[in-house]
């Protein structure tokens, strides 16, 4: 299991790092369930967060871009059976979620492995 410090951490199509605030232009990320997806998949094995551990939040004017507040010990989890990205650990705090881009007929989409 990786813990984000000061350094970033890295989950498949995700760059994790710690931040002082999310902007206040941030706008809550809907919830699926009891989880927070932050990066989908194509086949299902989605990145997702606790919702009872955390809060996720959308950036206002960037699609590749969502904050976490983390309540205390969440986790970005890769939900796949096998050959599964190592789990990533948030200590209480802020942190940026940066997710991969691809090109697309239209200019950029997220990645969705």
């Amino acid at each position: 299991m990786k813990i984000v410090t000061d350094l970033p951490a890295f989950q498949g199509d995700l760059c994790v790092f710690r931040i002082d605030e999310i902007p206040a232009n941030a706008t809550s990320a809907k919830p699926d369930g009891d989880v927070y997806i932050v990066a989908h998949s194509e086949t299902g094995h989605h990145h997702v967060i606790e919702r009872p551990k955390a809060e996720v939040f959308e950036a206002a004017d960037d699609a590749f871009v969502a904050y976490v507040r983390s309540l205390g010990d969440a986790k970005i989890e890769h939900k796949r059976a096998f050959d599964t990205h190592e789990t990533i650990m948030l200590p209480a705090g802020n942190y940026e979620i940066r997710r991969q881009r691809e090109s697309a007929p239209e200019g950029f989409r997220r990645a969705a492995d």
